[in-house]
């Protein structure tokens, strides 16, 4: 995938951008993961490594359309945002392009919750995501 679009986060993950990405989701029938980040958070430097390193996400990335929205690129649709605009946040959303608000970081921050700062609860959230999403298209 291009320099900006891996932007640091793992060169083994296919990433796409924000409106490619949802279409690819409805054109292929699978679940999506939006990752939110901007060049300049702290948090976002810290998390980068451990998430690009991280070989269960690499792998779990695979039932997954992958977008990374850096900066400018994040939506302005509040469902990416459930509860605020901090950063980095992750969201997970079926086929049809709508986000789950139910998906989130359950050993994090209540008031942040879709925060994560390391690899393992992300890999979890996708573990329950992958669960979740494709159940709700049987």
């Amino acid at each position: 995938s291009p320099r900006f679009l891996t932007a640091g986060w793992g060169s083994g993950i296919t990433w796409r951008g924000f409106e490619a990405g949802l279409a690819e989701a409805q054109a292929s029938r699978k679940p999506f993961m939006v990752l939110m980040h901007k060049t300049w958070c702290g948090a976002c430097k810290g998390l980068r490594p451990k998430f690009a390193e991280s070989e269960e996400i690499a792998r779990l990335s695979e039932d997954f359309i992958m977008i990374n929205l850096q900066d400018d690129e994040e939506p302005s649709d509040p469902s990416f945002a459930p509860d605020g605009g901090y950063i980095p946040r992750i969201v997970f959303g079926d086929a049809d392009g709508t986000v789950n608000p139910d998906i989130f970081n359950v050993g994090g921050n209540p008031r942040y919750k879709y925060y994560y700062s390391d690899a393992q609860s992300i890999a979890n959230a996708m573990k329950t995501a992958t669960t979740t999403l494709s159940k709700k298209d049987l």
